[in-house]
């Protein structure tokens, strides 16, 4: 494995997120799905979102070493305000589990320990020590919302099959704070539910409906957190509109099988692109 940092170049990693060396494959590689039907259900009425889909490969872990500088987000040179995450590796799957994307694992089901499948904070980060990478209650997550959604979400995640939360948080010197919250359900098809009545809402080019992070009034499609090419996932960025309020947010959602990804970052002033852009991408590879 290489380190992804401003100076190296990495390639995405299939299910990992701690600084550690890449395991060996617990399992032969299974063959990957042609075909991913239960996603395709909630996109086509998203025609705003932000589709990220691509090749993929299957197997043990990979180090982020074979793609050039310009093929992956988390990669760039200091000038470019990108942050210095440590290198990511696979955690090691049970003995007979299969990776999410494989045939035989129909509920697209992370086997993996999903703290293991949190990005790492970059270097320089001022960890959360209430996000520190650990299990979480469900309030934390909905401390992300309107205070007037949150009892209505509360109930639909107990009617979803939810299962747990995994969280990670941190600040930068430039006041950046980034908190990632990890959503498992019991498979698939209950973690698009949740997606889809969560977000069908929401619609148009500048949003003031739906269920928005709480102190955003307007929203719009933040068309340069794009992310990068992943196979069977989606991701949903969006920007704070201005004019907004003494900090700006930024927040995407990551579907991937089983799991729901929440990407936030807020920063006074205005929260900065390019790094937004890069802890999405990453985080994505980390769950694809």
């Amino acid at each position: 494995m290489t380190e992804q940092t401003q100076t190296e170049t990495p390639v995405p990693a299939r299910e990992a997120a701690e600084p550690a060396s890449a395991p060996q494959a617990e399992a032969a590689p299974a063959e990957p799905k042609k075909s991913r039907k239960p996603l395709l259900r909630g996109i086509a009425r998203w025609t705003a979102a932000v589709l990220v889909c691509g090749a993929v490969g299957t197997g043990t872990a990979m180090g982020i070493t074979a793609m050039e500088r310009t093929d992956v987000p988390g990669l760039a040179t200091e000038s470019d305000g990108r942050w210095a995450y440590p290198k990511l590796s696979l955690p090691a799957l049970p003995e007979g589990a299969l990776r999410p994307f494989t045939v035989g694992n129909e509920g697209e089901i992370h086997h993996a320990d999903l703290r293991k499948l949190l990005l790492p904070a970059p270097a320089g980060a001022t960890v959360d020590p209430k996000l520190d990478g650990g299990w979480v209650g469900i309030d934390s997550y909905l401390a992300l919302m309107k205070e007037k959604d949150r009892g209505e979400l509360k109930e639909e995640l107990a009617d979803s099959a939810f299962r747990h939360v995994a969280a990670r948080g941190w600040t930068m010197p430039d006041g950046t704070t980034t908190r990632i919250h990890l959503l498992r359900f019991s498979s698939v098809a209950f973690s698009e539910d949740f997606k889809d009545d969560f977000k069908n809402e929401i619609t148009g080019e500048v949003i003031r409906e739906g269920r928005l992070p709480d102190g955003v009034e307007a929203a719009e499609i933040d068309t340069e957190s794009q992310g990068v090419d992943m196979p069977y996932l989606s991701v949903y960025s969006y920007e704070e509109k201005k004019p907004y309020g003494p900090e700006q947010t930024r927040w995407a959602y990551i579907q991937a099988g089983d799991t729901l990804a929440v990407v936030t970052q807020t920063r006074k002033g205005g929260a900065p692109a390019v790094p937004f852009q890069q802890t999405v991408a990453l985080q994505a590879q980390l769950l694809g």
